[in-house]
């Protein structure tokens, strides 16, 4: 500041006011300042500034590298997080970097709240997290934590694809679990629910899996295997998540199963990569903008007024029939 106010010829105080925007400095100095700032390459810092008042402002966002569907989450936090004037730091996590490490990376840079991105941390891990800071889960919900929750209802959305699938004809359905993943329990605890629903208790098939590609290949050959066995195909798989589809879709593909003719495939999320297949997935939509903005508002409005006790958004899903999921083929009957 004080290289500027030399070079333009004005007080260091005159400085501080025309980048505080602040009245005091006519249009013309005004003028002059921002431009020699901007021939030295002077930048106020405002972290520092906020530093100084002791706030930083900012929204640490801790997400999973390899989910697509976090992207699309960041992609709303974003423009949210702008609109009420505060930045937003990522921190990711991966195979190598726990997501509690991510977590301590965002606390130690001063972010004032966290916003978690499908935690797959223990209860006690959020519950401890909530009472030292302000935190917000999204997509998984976890009862007694001490922090907001945004999701979507599981439940809902399994339900509409699987009437979707019974009103084509399918019976025999399976389900790729997800796991740990955010919203496992309650998807899988809900697609057994339905086939009792249907009267279709019996076929009910839950084959273990996780949220992603490799999830869905190896669940691809484990029923290719059946089937060169004399285990007829399922006729339809609802996927834990998108990314677990994708995988399926690629393993049935290869071997020659036409999908839907042969087999019906559903995902669950709808994010962008539902839409870059060479055939459309259907899916079941969780809308991550919405998602976005419910938790940078609970994470603002718990800094804003420090005694607002935690939240909970429960959204709802919406079934988006694409091109995966067809009539059920004609029943070979029993192997």
């Amino acid at each position: 500041m004080a290289d500027v106010a030399e070079k333009a010829g004005v007080s260091r105080a005159l400085v501080s006011i025309v980048f505080r925007n602040q009245a005091g400095a006519g249009q013309e100095t005004r003028e002059r300042v921002l431009r020699v700032a901007d021939e030295i390459g002077y930048r106020p810092d405002s972290a520092a500034r906020l530093l100084a008042r002791g706030r930083s402002r900012t929204l640490g966002v801790m997400f999973t590298v390899q989910q697509t569907f976090h992207t699309d989450l960041i992609t709303g936090i974003y423009p949210e997080a702008e609109r009420l004037g505060y930045d937003v730091l990522l921190s990711g996590a991966t195979h190598g970097r726990s997501e509690a490490k991510a977590v301590e990376a965002l606390l130690s840079h001063r972010c004032e709240a966290v916003i978690l991105l499908g935690p797959d941390a223990e209860p006690a891990f959020l519950d401890e997290l909530g009472q030292r800071t302000v935190a917000v889960s999204v997509s998984r919900r976890v009862p007694r934590a001490r922090v907001d929750f945004v999701h979507s209802a599981e439940g809902k959305g399994v339900r509409q694809a699987m009437d979707h699938l019974v009103e084509l004809g399918h019976r025999r359905i399976v389900h790729i679990d997800g796991g740990r993943g955010p919203g496992s329990a309650e998807r899988r605890r809900a697609y057994r629910a339905a086939m009792r629903r249907h009267g279709l208790e019996a076929e009910a098939r839950v084959i273990p899996g996780h949220h992603t590609e490799e999830s869905g290949i190896e669940t691809g050959r484990l029923l290719l295997a059946e089937r060169d066995g004399g285990r007829p195909l399922p006729t339809a798989v609802l996927a834990g998540n998108d990314r677990c589809a994708m995988g399926l879709l690629m393993a049935l593909t290869r071997a020659g199963v036409d999908v839907p003719r042969d087999l019906s495939v559903v995902g669950y999320d709808d994010s962008h990569l539902s839409h870059l297949m060479p055939i459309g997935l259907t899916t079941v939509r969780q809308d991550a903008l919405l998602m976005a903005e419910h938790a940078v508002r609970f994470a603002v409005e718990r800094l804003e007024e420090r005694e607002r006790e935690p939240r909970e958004a429960v959204l709802d899903p919406k079934l988006v029939v694409r091109g995966t999921s067809g009539p059920a083929p004609e029943d070979p009957g029993p192997a």
